[in-house]
């Protein structure tokens, strides 16, 4: 029997019931990615990877974006993690960072659920950014 869970669905916009399935069916030209798990919405088709290097290895790394907000998540990462990974600051203050400038309690990029919110999360790293080049 396929395991099922709910996960919040940016392509359906709530929390869905979605299936536990691999790389061969998310990824079928990549047998590199075959054994990977992923999380799919079957309603939307849209999908998720998994932490997949732990324990735990089907716990999904955030909520299911869309082809638009996974653009945007890794639109951030591209501008977020060279500050950390350049030492201008530690990873968890950056996050800290940007999760008081948007006014949330804990920031994560995989948790980014629109592109409206995407962009709200892109002016705080810009802002970070600008405040350690002028630091």
């Amino acid at each position: 029997m396929a395991k099922k869970r709910t996960i919040f669905c940016c392509g359906c916009n709530k929390e869905t019931w979605v299936r536990l399935t691999d790389g061969t069916e998310i990824y079928p030209h990549r047998s590199d990615l075959a054994e990977l798990p992923f999380w799919k919405c079957d309603s939307c088709g849209n999908h998720v990877g998994c932490h997949h290097k732990t324990r735990n290895r089907t716990r999904p790394l955030g909520c299911i974006p869309t082809k638009e907000v996974k653009n945007a998540r890794q639109h951030i990462h591209r501008i977020l993690d060279p500050l950390w990974k350049d030492g201008l600051i530690s990873r968890g203050k950056a996050y800290k960072r940007v999760a008081l400038t948007i006014g949330v309690e804990e920031y994560h990029t995989a948790e980014i659920r629109s592109v409206e919110e995407a962009r709200t999360v892109y002016r705080a790293v810009l802002q970070l950014r600008q405040d350690l080049v002028e630091a």
